[in-house]
């Protein structure tokens, strides 16, 4: 039943990765800084094709980080 817990992982990551590209395109911070999030979020989307497990940690600590308000600076 591994297959099935990889399947509640990956569905958990898409349902996950909306929210943050919600939340990233509603965020009210300078574009520079909403295409340095936008960059973050591709980079994640593209590692969970390859390493679903690291992709859910790497987005948690994402969504971390917009609730703290801790954002890249512009053009990083």
């Amino acid at each position: 039943m591994e297959h099935d817990g990889q399947l509640e992982l990956y569905t958990a990551v898409a349902d996950r990765l909306k929210e943050a590209h919600a939340r990233v395109r509603a965020s009210q911070v300078p574009e520079g800084v909403r295409m340095a999030l936008t960059r973050k979020l591709l980079v994640i989307t593209a590692m969970a094709k390859h390493d679903l497990a690291d992709a859910a940690r790497r987005l948690e600590s994402f969504m971390a980080d917009l609730d703290e308000g801790r954002t890249p600076e512009e053009g990083r």
